[in-house]
């Protein structure tokens, strides 16, 4: 990967996601909404591109020329019933596809290695969405990586475990998820995979 495209990097996970990339050198393209979520450190050293994810036209461009995509889509701690995130997923697969760029890195939430019965109930109408971003990502027929990392803690990086199809603990360093999110479009074990991550030792 020499050129990405960032999809949700001025949240919490998603800044760490841009400075992680920018740190290993690669060159970053960012959708962004409002330019008033835009950190001042990433001017200069980001491409830029205003639009939503829930604006096929807005995708396509941020996306053409790149090597591969990380989506960190959020709601910014809203938990009421949203189609926003699964429909700014299948503009992204979508343009994917005419654009021919084949990999990308999903992140959405580890509640999906549960059943629904052990779900926090107000988290139930998030979790939907979350699944509806999942089956879209398994049909795309893409490179896909999907991140399920569980709570996100605003702690120092430190090592960590990644496991396919279950969660391997509790928490998980919002450096390290970056990190993830940036390194698994690299590492050829990850394609395909559903992830679990978190602290080792959690």
């Amino acid at each position: 990967m020499q050129r990405i495209a960032i999809i949700g990097g001025t949240g919490m996970t998603g800044v760490c996601v841009v400075d992680y990339a920018l740190q290993k050198g690669l060159q970053v393209r960012l959708l962004y909404r409002s330019e008033a979520t835009v950190p001042e450190r990433f001017k200069g050293k980001v491409e830029l591109c205003q639009g939503n994810v829930v604006n096929y036209d807005d995708c396509k461009r941020v996306i053409e020329g790149v090597d591969g995509v990380c989506v960190i889509l959020g709601t910014r701690n809203k938990l009421q019933a949203t189609t926003e995130l699964s429909r700014g997923t299948a503009n992204l697969i979508q343009a994917m596809n005419a654009e021919n760029i084949k990999r990308f890195s999903i992140v959405m939430s580890s509640f999906l290695f549960r059943p629904d019965s052990e779900v926090p109930a107000m988290f139930h109408r998030l979790n939907d969405e979350h699944r509806r971003m999942l089956e879209l990502t398994k049909a795309s027929n893409l490179e896909f990586i999907a991140i399920l990392p569980p709570h996100i803690a605003d702690e120092p990086s430190t090592a960590y475990t990644v496991l396919h199809d279950e969660a391997p603990g509790r928490s998980i360093s919002k450096y390290d998820l970056a990190k993830f999110i940036v390194d698994s479009l690299d590492q050829p074990e990850h394609l395909g995979q559903v992830c679990g991550i978190a602290k080792k030792n959690d």
